[in-house]
């Protein structure tokens, strides 16, 4: 099945004092960097969406094969990333949504959300300790709807309206729900 990883990496930041996506983990990675790592390695294309001015991030992303989208309306918030992200990957069996600041996320865990979108799943997401994470996947009869997402409120809204049609896949996994919006967030455990 054709899935694409959405990567949505055109947050402001504001919290963390800094551009966050390119300050670089105890191994010498920027955050975004190896969130892309983990994406691209379970799904062949990513659409990696940032910033008007983003231009290191965005280099950074292409470098690892994202494609790279810049959006004009990133400061709506992350539901104006998730449209523009839907419409520059156009057509594909699902997709999934991605967080450019979320590098502690597993590799295993993408697969197991990809794994449920295969199995039939309209909606699938990871779920830690009873909490949903990321990456979030959506069967690709949901194009429309993404693409139509604005705001600050990214897919919550969409998801809670659908949430009898949500696979909940159980993950040990902390990273599924841990991102980094200030710098106490990357305090230790830091597994990769």
């Amino acid at each position: 099945m054709r899935f694409v990883g959405l990567l949505l990496a055109a947050g402001s930041a504001t919290r963390f004092g800094s551009d966050k996506l390119q300050h670089a983990l105890p191994h010498g990675v920027a955050i975004a960097v190896q969130a892309a790592r983990h994406l691209k390695s379970e799904v062949s294309r990513v659409v990696a969406v940032v910033r008007p001015g983003s231009g290191q991030t965005a280099r950074a992303l292409a470098a690892e094969g994202c494609e790279v989208v810049v959006c004009d309306r990133a400061a709506e918030g992350m539901g104006a990333s998730l449209a523009c992200a839907a419409r520059a990957a156009g057509a594909a069996d699902g997709y999934l949504v991605a967080l450019g600041d979320m590098p502690f996320l597993r590799p295993s865990t993408i697969g197991a959300v990809c794994d449920a979108l295969a199995a039939g799943a309209a909606l699938a997401a990871p779920y830690f300790r009873a909490r949903r994470g990321h990456p979030v996947g959506f069967a690709g009869n949901f194009r429309a709807e993404l693409e139509a997402l604005s705001g600050d409120e990214g897919a919550r809204l969409f998801l809670d309206a659908h949430a009898a049609r949500l696979v909940k896949v159980p993950v040990g996994d902390p990273g599924a729900i841990r991102d980094i919006d200030k710098p106490s967030d990357l305090a230790p455990p830091l597994a990769v």
